[in-house]
Protein backbone atom coordinates (compact mmCIF):
# COMPACT_ATOMS: atom_id res chain seq x y z
CA UNK A 1 0.00 0.00 0.00
CA UNK A 2 1.29 3.63 -0.84
CA UNK A 3 0.92 6.11 1.72
CA UNK A 4 -0.59 9.23 0.31
CA UNK A 5 -0.87 11.73 2.54
CA UNK A 6 -1.32 12.91 6.19
CA UNK A 7 -4.76 12.63 8.37
CA UNK A 8 -5.80 13.91 11.49
CA UNK A 9 -5.07 13.33 15.12
CA UNK A 10 -1.18 12.10 13.80
CA UNK A 11 -2.15 9.30 11.07
CA UNK A 12 -1.29 9.08 7.69
CA UNK A 13 -3.55 7.67 4.66
CA UNK A 14 -3.56 5.39 2.30
CA UNK A 15 -5.74 2.79 -0.35
CA UNK A 16 -6.47 -0.57 -0.78
CA UNK A 17 -6.40 -2.36 -4.15
CA UNK A 18 -9.93 -2.07 -3.73
CA UNK A 19 -10.00 2.21 -2.95
CA UNK A 20 -10.97 1.53 0.35
CA UNK A 21 -9.31 4.42 2.55
CA UNK A 22 -7.20 3.01 5.01
CA UNK A 23 -5.80 5.29 8.43
CA UNK A 24 -2.26 4.42 10.06
CA UNK A 25 0.16 5.55 12.66
CA UNK A 26 3.79 5.45 11.90
CA UNK A 27 4.00 5.81 8.43
CA UNK A 28 5.30 8.59 5.91
CA UNK A 29 3.49 10.21 2.68
CA UNK A 30 5.65 8.43 -0.07
CA UNK A 31 5.93 4.86 1.82
CA UNK A 32 5.12 1.87 0.64
CA UNK A 33 3.93 -0.50 3.82
CA UNK A 34 1.93 -3.45 4.79
CA UNK A 35 -0.77 -2.72 7.01
CA UNK A 36 -3.19 -5.32 9.16
CA UNK A 37 -6.58 -4.27 8.79
CA UNK A 38 -7.82 -3.78 12.74
CA UNK A 39 -11.11 -2.16 12.17
CA UNK A 40 -13.80 -1.47 9.84
CA UNK A 41 -15.71 1.79 9.94
CA UNK A 42 -18.12 3.33 7.95
CA UNK A 43 -16.56 4.73 4.68
CA UNK A 44 -12.92 3.69 5.81
CA UNK A 45 -10.32 1.29 7.63
CA UNK A 46 -8.38 1.84 10.61
CA UNK A 47 -4.92 -0.55 10.39
CA UNK A 48 -2.02 -1.22 11.67
CA UNK A 49 2.13 -0.82 10.46
CA UNK A 50 3.34 -4.29 9.89
CA UNK A 51 6.61 -3.97 7.45
CA UNK A 52 8.20 -1.06 5.18
CA UNK A 53 8.44 -2.12 2.07
CA UNK A 54 10.27 1.09 0.98
CA UNK A 55 10.65 4.28 2.66
CA UNK A 56 9.57 8.09 1.13
CA UNK A 57 12.30 9.64 -0.14
CA UNK A 58 10.08 13.19 2.12
CA UNK A 59 11.35 11.07 5.45
CA UNK A 60 13.81 12.71 8.14
CA UNK A 61 15.72 10.95 10.50
CA UNK A 62 13.46 11.21 14.04
CA UNK A 63 15.70 13.50 16.67
CA UNK A 64 14.24 11.42 19.79
CA UNK A 65 15.19 7.81 20.36
CA UNK A 66 11.96 7.35 21.80
CA UNK A 67 9.81 7.88 18.92
CA UNK A 68 7.68 5.24 17.31
CA UNK A 69 7.40 4.25 21.16
CA UNK A 70 5.99 8.06 23.36
CA UNK A 71 3.16 9.16 21.20
CA UNK A 72 4.16 12.44 21.99
CA UNK A 73 5.75 13.56 18.76
CA UNK A 74 4.44 11.39 16.16
CA UNK A 75 5.51 13.16 13.62
CA UNK A 76 9.54 13.66 13.94
CA UNK A 77 9.70 11.46 10.69
CA UNK A 78 8.18 14.36 8.61
CA UNK A 79 10.00 17.03 7.05
CA UNK A 80 8.47 20.17 9.00
CA UNK A 81 7.60 22.06 5.61
CA UNK A 82 5.29 19.22 5.24
CA UNK A 83 3.74 19.10 8.21
CA UNK A 84 2.99 22.50 7.88
CA UNK A 85 1.29 22.24 4.63
CA UNK A 86 -1.07 19.52 6.19
CA UNK A 87 -1.94 21.81 9.13
CA UNK A 88 -2.83 24.36 6.92
CA UNK A 89 -4.56 22.32 4.20
CA UNK A 90 -6.65 20.96 7.89
CA UNK A 91 -7.94 24.48 8.90
CA UNK A 92 -8.88 25.28 5.19
CA UNK A 93 -11.05 21.96 4.89
CA UNK A 94 -12.55 22.39 8.09
CA UNK A 95 -13.66 25.07 7.41
CA UNK A 96 -14.82 24.43 3.65
CA UNK A 97 -16.60 20.96 4.74
CA UNK A 98 -17.63 21.86 8.17
CA UNK A 99 -18.06 25.06 8.23
CA UNK A 100 -19.18 25.27 4.86
CA UNK A 101 -17.57 29.28 5.39
CA UNK A 102 -16.38 31.63 2.72
CA UNK A 103 -13.14 33.57 4.04
CA UNK A 104 -12.03 36.57 2.36
CA UNK A 105 -8.47 35.70 2.97
CA UNK A 106 -6.51 32.49 3.97
CA UNK A 107 -2.98 33.95 5.53
CA UNK A 108 -0.41 31.30 5.61
CA UNK A 109 0.16 29.41 8.36
CA UNK A 110 2.91 30.71 11.27
CA UNK A 111 5.44 27.96 11.34
CA UNK A 112 7.25 28.03 14.44
CA UNK A 113 10.92 28.95 14.52
CA UNK A 114 11.38 26.43 17.37
CA UNK A 115 10.76 22.92 16.42
CA UNK A 116 12.81 21.39 19.80
CA UNK A 117 12.54 22.61 23.29
CA UNK A 118 9.75 24.76 22.66
CA UNK A 119 7.60 23.98 25.53
CA UNK A 120 7.55 25.71 28.83
CA UNK A 121 5.35 22.37 31.12
CA UNK A 122 6.06 19.17 30.65
CA UNK A 123 4.77 16.32 33.86
CA UNK A 124 6.25 13.28 34.27
CA UNK A 125 4.46 9.81 36.09
CA UNK A 126 6.56 7.40 38.22
CA UNK A 127 5.56 3.92 37.89
CA UNK A 128 6.64 0.36 38.90
CA UNK A 129 6.21 -1.11 35.90
CA UNK A 130 7.72 -0.30 32.85
CA UNK A 131 6.54 -0.38 28.72
CA UNK A 132 8.70 -2.74 27.34
CA UNK A 133 9.26 -2.46 23.52
CA UNK A 134 8.88 -5.35 21.06
CA UNK A 135 11.97 -6.41 20.97
CA UNK A 136 12.09 -7.15 24.84
CA UNK A 137 8.93 -9.17 25.26
CA UNK A 138 10.82 -12.13 24.38
CA UNK A 139 13.89 -11.62 26.83
CA UNK A 140 13.32 -14.03 29.68
CA UNK A 141 15.94 -12.06 31.91
CA UNK A 142 13.93 -8.38 30.96
CA UNK A 143 11.18 -7.97 33.56
CA UNK A 144 8.71 -5.13 33.08
CA UNK A 145 8.85 -4.27 37.03
CA UNK A 146 11.21 -1.37 37.17
CA UNK A 147 11.19 2.30 38.88
CA UNK A 148 10.72 4.40 35.96
CA UNK A 149 9.68 8.20 35.54
CA UNK A 150 8.51 9.03 31.93
CA UNK A 151 5.39 9.24 29.92
CA UNK A 152 2.46 6.99 29.35
CA UNK A 153 2.35 4.52 26.56
CA UNK A 154 -0.86 5.82 24.33
CA UNK A 155 -3.89 3.91 25.66
CA UNK A 156 -1.91 2.31 28.43
CA UNK A 157 -2.83 3.86 31.39
CA UNK A 158 -0.50 1.02 34.15
CA UNK A 159 2.55 1.27 32.26
CA UNK A 160 5.34 4.13 31.88
CA UNK A 161 7.76 4.86 29.19
CA UNK A 162 11.48 5.82 30.95
CA UNK A 163 12.16 8.77 29.23
CA UNK A 164 16.33 8.84 28.72
CA UNK A 165 15.72 12.06 27.21
CA UNK A 166 12.92 14.78 25.98
CA UNK A 167 13.10 17.04 23.38
CA UNK A 168 9.84 18.98 23.80
CA UNK A 169 11.64 21.03 26.98
CA UNK A 170 14.90 23.06 27.76
CA UNK A 171 17.23 22.76 30.06
CA UNK A 172 17.06 21.87 33.05
CA UNK A 173 14.45 19.58 32.58
CA UNK A 174 16.47 16.51 31.92
CA UNK A 175 19.03 16.75 34.45
CA UNK A 176 15.98 17.68 36.78
CA UNK A 177 13.92 14.51 35.82
CA UNK A 178 16.86 11.98 36.11
CA UNK A 179 18.10 13.44 38.94
CA UNK A 180 15.00 13.04 40.65
CA UNK A 181 14.58 9.32 39.33
CA UNK A 182 18.34 8.38 40.65
CA UNK A 183 18.02 10.19 43.88
CA UNK A 184 14.38 8.80 44.69
CA UNK A 185 16.21 5.29 44.04
CA UNK A 186 18.54 5.83 46.43
CA UNK A 187 16.74 7.09 49.14
CA UNK A 188 14.26 4.00 48.74
CA UNK A 189 11.31 5.49 47.84
CA UNK A 190 8.64 3.50 45.99
CA UNK A 191 7.19 4.17 42.96
CA UNK A 192 3.39 3.92 42.05
CA UNK A 193 1.22 1.72 41.19
CA UNK A 194 -1.79 3.06 39.70
CA UNK A 195 -3.65 -0.66 38.90
CA UNK A 196 -2.66 -1.36 43.34
CA UNK A 197 -3.07 2.34 44.03
CA UNK A 198 0.31 2.00 46.62
CA UNK A 199 3.63 3.33 46.23
CA UNK A 200 5.03 6.45 47.15
CA UNK A 201 6.44 8.75 44.40
CA UNK A 202 3.32 9.85 41.49
CA UNK A 203 3.93 12.52 39.50
CA UNK A 204 6.46 15.31 38.95
CA UNK A 205 5.45 18.62 37.07
CA UNK A 206 8.18 20.80 35.77
CA UNK A 207 7.81 24.44 34.42
CA UNK A 208 10.22 26.43 32.84
CA UNK A 209 10.26 30.16 31.77
CA UNK A 210 12.29 32.53 29.11
CA UNK A 211 13.06 34.66 31.77
CA UNK A 212 15.10 31.70 33.64
CA UNK A 213 13.10 30.81 35.89
CA UNK A 214 12.15 27.06 36.90
CA UNK A 215 9.48 25.64 39.12
CA UNK A 216 9.26 21.71 40.58
CA UNK A 217 5.77 20.03 41.90
CA UNK A 218 6.11 16.83 43.09
CA UNK A 219 2.83 14.56 43.62
CA UNK A 220 3.21 12.40 46.64
CA UNK A 221 0.83 9.19 47.48
CA UNK A 222 1.65 9.23 51.20
CA UNK A 223 1.81 12.31 53.62
CA UNK A 224 5.62 11.42 54.74
CA UNK A 225 7.22 14.43 56.15
CA UNK A 226 10.95 13.02 56.94
CA UNK A 227 10.67 11.12 53.63
CA UNK A 228 9.39 13.70 51.51
CA UNK A 229 11.99 16.47 53.15
CA UNK A 230 15.41 14.51 52.87
CA UNK A 231 14.16 14.00 48.63
CA UNK A 232 12.91 18.06 48.44
CA UNK A 233 15.76 18.98 50.18
CA UNK A 234 18.11 17.17 47.65
CA UNK A 235 16.49 18.70 44.63
CA UNK A 236 16.45 22.47 46.00
CA UNK A 237 20.28 21.82 46.49
CA UNK A 238 21.03 20.26 43.28
CA UNK A 239 19.32 22.78 41.43
CA UNK A 240 18.59 26.70 41.10
CA UNK A 241 15.07 26.20 41.41
CA UNK A 242 12.64 29.41 41.59
CA UNK A 243 10.04 27.89 43.12
CA UNK A 244 9.78 24.03 44.65
CA UNK A 245 6.09 22.78 45.79
CA UNK A 246 4.44 19.49 46.56
CA UNK A 247 0.85 17.99 46.95
CA UNK A 248 -0.66 14.40 48.45
CA UNK A 249 -2.60 12.77 46.00
CA UNK A 250 -4.33 9.82 47.81
CA UNK A 251 -6.72 9.10 44.52
CA UNK A 252 -7.18 6.77 42.34
CA UNK A 253 -6.24 9.05 39.57
CA UNK A 254 -3.32 11.30 38.66
CA UNK A 255 -5.27 14.51 38.48
CA UNK A 256 -4.38 16.68 41.02
CA UNK A 257 -6.26 19.90 40.49
CA UNK A 258 -8.64 19.66 42.98
CA UNK A 259 -5.64 19.36 45.49
CA UNK A 260 -3.89 22.05 47.67
CA UNK A 261 -0.28 22.66 46.50
CA UNK A 262 1.81 23.47 49.74
CA UNK A 263 5.33 25.63 48.68
CA UNK A 264 8.22 23.94 50.00
CA UNK A 265 10.78 26.49 48.92
CA UNK A 266 10.75 29.45 46.93
CA UNK A 267 8.01 31.97 45.55
CA UNK A 268 5.53 29.25 44.89
CA UNK A 269 4.98 30.86 41.09
CA UNK A 270 7.51 31.50 38.62
CA UNK A 271 7.29 34.34 36.09
CA UNK A 272 6.95 34.66 32.44
CA UNK A 273 7.15 37.71 29.65
CA UNK A 274 5.79 38.10 26.72
CA UNK A 275 6.10 41.65 24.75
CA UNK A 276 5.98 44.12 27.55
CA UNK A 277 3.87 42.24 29.36
CA UNK A 278 4.80 39.99 32.42
CA UNK A 279 3.04 37.11 34.09
CA UNK A 280 2.90 35.02 37.34
CA UNK A 281 2.04 31.71 37.02
CA UNK A 282 1.28 29.28 39.70
CA UNK A 283 1.38 25.56 39.74
CA UNK A 284 -2.20 25.20 38.39
CA UNK A 285 -1.69 28.28 36.17
CA UNK A 286 -2.94 27.65 32.32
CA UNK A 287 -0.18 29.30 30.15
CA UNK A 288 0.18 28.73 26.90
CA UNK A 289 2.64 26.15 26.49
CA UNK A 290 4.89 27.47 23.98
CA UNK A 291 6.05 31.29 25.16
CA UNK A 292 7.65 32.14 21.94
CA UNK A 293 4.78 31.24 19.55
CA UNK A 294 2.14 32.44 21.89
CA UNK A 295 3.65 36.11 21.33
CA UNK A 296 3.07 35.42 17.86
CA UNK A 297 -0.39 34.19 18.15
CA UNK A 298 -1.35 37.31 20.42
CA UNK A 299 0.37 39.65 18.02
CA UNK A 300 -2.06 38.55 15.20
CA UNK A 301 -5.18 38.71 17.44
CA UNK A 302 -4.19 42.08 18.00
CA UNK A 303 -3.64 42.50 14.55
CA UNK A 304 -7.03 40.92 13.46
CA UNK A 305 -8.85 43.66 16.30
CA UNK A 306 -7.37 46.63 14.91
CA UNK A 307 -8.00 48.58 18.07
CA UNK A 308 -7.26 51.93 17.82
CA UNK A 309 -7.60 52.82 21.88
CA UNK A 310 -11.14 53.45 22.52
CA UNK A 311 -12.69 50.04 22.12
CA UNK A 312 -14.66 47.79 25.06
CA UNK A 313 -13.31 44.93 24.57
CA UNK A 314 -14.78 41.30 25.93
CA UNK A 315 -12.25 38.45 25.81
CA UNK A 316 -14.48 35.17 26.89
CA UNK A 317 -12.87 32.09 27.82
CA UNK A 318 -9.78 34.30 29.19
CA UNK A 319 -8.32 31.94 31.73
CA UNK A 320 -5.79 33.36 33.45
CA UNK A 321 -6.02 36.62 31.45
CA UNK A 322 -3.32 36.11 29.21
CA UNK A 323 -4.70 38.06 26.32
CA UNK A 324 -6.80 40.12 28.12
CA UNK A 325 -3.85 41.69 29.81
CA UNK A 326 -1.84 41.61 26.30
CA UNK A 327 -4.19 43.81 24.59
CA UNK A 328 -5.29 45.97 27.07
CA UNK A 329 -3.16 48.74 26.19
CA UNK A 330 -4.56 48.66 22.58
CA UNK A 331 -8.17 49.57 23.82
CA UNK A 332 -10.50 51.10 26.26
CA UNK A 333 -11.75 48.30 28.99
CA UNK A 334 -11.05 44.52 28.85
CA UNK A 335 -13.74 42.21 30.55
CA UNK A 336 -12.63 38.82 30.52
CA UNK A 337 -15.04 35.82 31.76
CA UNK A 338 -13.42 32.87 32.95
CA UNK A 339 -14.87 29.44 34.26
CA UNK A 340 -12.01 28.44 36.26
CA UNK A 341 -12.19 31.01 39.22
CA UNK A 342 -8.45 30.30 40.17
CA UNK A 343 -7.53 31.37 36.73
CA UNK A 344 -9.41 34.61 37.33
CA UNK A 345 -7.53 35.02 40.37
CA UNK A 346 -4.65 34.55 38.60
CA UNK A 347 -5.90 37.22 35.98
CA UNK A 348 -6.56 39.84 38.80
CA UNK A 349 -3.05 39.25 40.09
CA UNK A 350 -1.08 39.52 36.46
CA UNK A 351 -2.94 42.71 35.76
CA UNK A 352 -2.08 44.69 38.71
CA UNK A 353 1.58 43.53 38.57
CA UNK A 354 1.43 45.22 35.47
CA UNK A 355 -0.16 47.96 36.47
CA UNK A 356 -3.30 47.42 34.34
CA UNK A 357 -5.87 49.19 35.35
CA UNK A 358 -8.85 48.88 32.54
CA UNK A 359 -9.25 45.12 32.91
CA UNK A 360 -12.24 43.30 34.60
CA UNK A 361 -12.54 39.53 35.29
CA UNK A 362 -15.42 37.35 35.87
CA UNK A 363 -15.09 33.78 37.67
CA UNK A 364 -18.23 31.44 36.16
CA UNK A 365 -19.54 29.94 33.07
CA UNK A 366 -19.98 32.03 30.02
CA UNK A 367 -22.65 31.15 29.23
CA UNK A 368 -24.28 32.13 31.95
CA UNK A 369 -22.53 34.81 32.76
CA UNK A 370 -22.68 36.78 29.23
CA UNK A 371 -26.22 37.82 30.03
CA UNK A 372 -28.40 40.87 28.51
CA UNK A 373 -28.10 42.56 32.41
CA UNK A 374 -24.00 41.77 31.63
CA UNK A 375 -23.89 44.04 28.76
CA UNK A 376 -25.72 46.46 29.98
CA UNK A 377 -23.25 46.93 33.04
CA UNK A 378 -20.26 46.83 31.04
CA UNK A 379 -21.45 47.81 27.49
CA UNK A 380 -21.86 46.48 24.25
CA UNK A 381 -18.61 45.06 22.96
CA UNK A 382 -16.81 47.22 19.90
CA UNK A 383 -14.53 43.70 19.62
CA UNK A 384 -15.28 39.90 20.85
CA UNK A 385 -12.33 37.96 21.45
CA UNK A 386 -13.06 34.49 22.34
CA UNK A 387 -10.72 31.30 22.69
CA UNK A 388 -12.69 28.56 24.23
CA UNK A 389 -11.65 25.01 24.79
CA UNK A 390 -11.39 22.49 22.38
CA UNK A 391 -15.43 21.65 22.35
CA UNK A 392 -16.23 25.08 20.79
CA UNK A 393 -18.55 27.45 22.41
CA UNK A 394 -21.65 26.50 23.72
CA UNK A 395 -24.95 27.32 21.33
CA UNK A 396 -26.31 29.53 24.14
CA UNK A 397 -22.79 31.58 23.61
CA UNK A 398 -23.39 31.52 20.18
CA UNK A 399 -26.82 32.71 20.35
CA UNK A 400 -25.88 35.60 22.66
CA UNK A 401 -22.70 36.73 20.25
CA UNK A 402 -25.08 37.03 17.47
CA UNK A 403 -27.84 39.14 19.94
CA UNK A 404 -24.68 41.61 20.84
CA UNK A 405 -23.63 41.72 17.21
CA UNK A 406 -20.03 42.95 18.14
CA UNK A 407 -18.92 44.83 14.89
CA UNK A 408 -15.73 42.79 15.23
CA UNK A 409 -15.30 39.24 16.71
CA UNK A 410 -11.79 37.82 16.73
CA UNK A 411 -12.00 34.00 16.90
CA UNK A 412 -9.04 31.96 18.21
CA UNK A 413 -9.44 28.22 18.47
CA UNK A 414 -7.33 24.62 19.31
CA UNK A 415 -9.42 22.99 16.94
CA UNK A 416 -10.65 23.64 13.52
CA UNK A 417 -13.57 21.60 13.63
CA UNK A 418 -15.55 23.10 16.39
CA UNK A 419 -14.15 26.58 15.27
CA UNK A 420 -15.62 25.59 11.46
CA UNK A 421 -19.45 24.65 12.95
CA UNK A 422 -19.28 27.78 15.46
CA UNK A 423 -18.23 29.69 12.25
CA UNK A 424 -21.41 28.39 10.16
CA UNK A 425 -23.96 29.59 13.26
CA UNK A 426 -22.33 32.66 13.30
CA UNK A 427 -22.67 33.21 9.68
CA UNK A 428 -26.28 34.25 10.07
CA UNK A 429 -24.86 37.84 11.14
CA UNK A 430 -20.89 37.77 10.38
CA UNK A 431 -18.53 37.40 7.18
CA UNK A 432 -15.66 36.00 7.92
CA UNK A 433 -12.61 38.47 6.20
CA UNK A 434 -9.31 36.66 7.48
CA UNK A 435 -8.29 33.38 8.98
CA UNK A 436 -4.40 32.24 9.61
CA UNK A 437 -3.69 29.05 11.36
CA UNK A 438 -0.34 28.92 13.95
CA UNK A 439 1.40 26.14 14.46
CA UNK A 440 2.13 25.99 18.67
CA UNK A 441 3.09 22.26 18.69
CA UNK A 442 5.79 20.85 16.14
CA UNK A 443 5.66 17.53 15.15
CA UNK A 444 2.39 17.10 16.18
CA UNK A 445 -1.04 16.90 14.70
CA UNK A 446 -1.90 19.91 16.68
CA UNK A 447 -3.28 23.42 15.67
CA UNK A 448 -4.32 26.72 16.71
CA UNK A 449 -6.03 28.84 14.38
CA UNK A 450 -7.28 32.65 14.16
CA UNK A 451 -10.68 34.49 12.48
CA UNK A 452 -11.51 38.03 12.02
CA UNK A 453 -15.30 37.92 11.95
CA UNK A 454 -16.86 41.21 10.72
CA UNK A 455 -20.85 42.08 11.12
CA UNK A 456 -22.78 41.70 7.70
CA UNK A 457 -23.77 45.12 6.54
Amino acid sequence: MLITGTADKGKCIGKTESGQVVFVEGVAPGDVVDVLILRKRKGFLEGRLQNIKSLSKERVEPVCKHFGVCGGCKWQHIPYEAQLRHKNDTVKNALQRIGKVDVEAFEPILGAAETEYYRNKLEFTFSCKRWLEADELNEEEISNRQDVLGFHRPRVFDKIIDIDHCHLQPAPSNEIRLFVKEKAKELGLSFFDIRENQGYMRNLLIRTSSLGETMVVFSFHEDEKDTREQLLDAVWEKFELTSLCYTINTKKNDSWYGLDVLVYKGEGVIHEQLGDVKYKISPKSFFQTNTRQAKELYDIVVEFAGMTGHENVYDLYTGTGSIACYVAKSCKQVVGIEEVEAAIVDAGKNAAMNGIENTVFYAGDVKDILTDQFAEKHGKPDILITDPPRAGMHKDVIEMLLKLASPKVVYVSCNPATQARDLNLLSEKYEVKKVRPVDMFPHTHHIESVALLQLKD
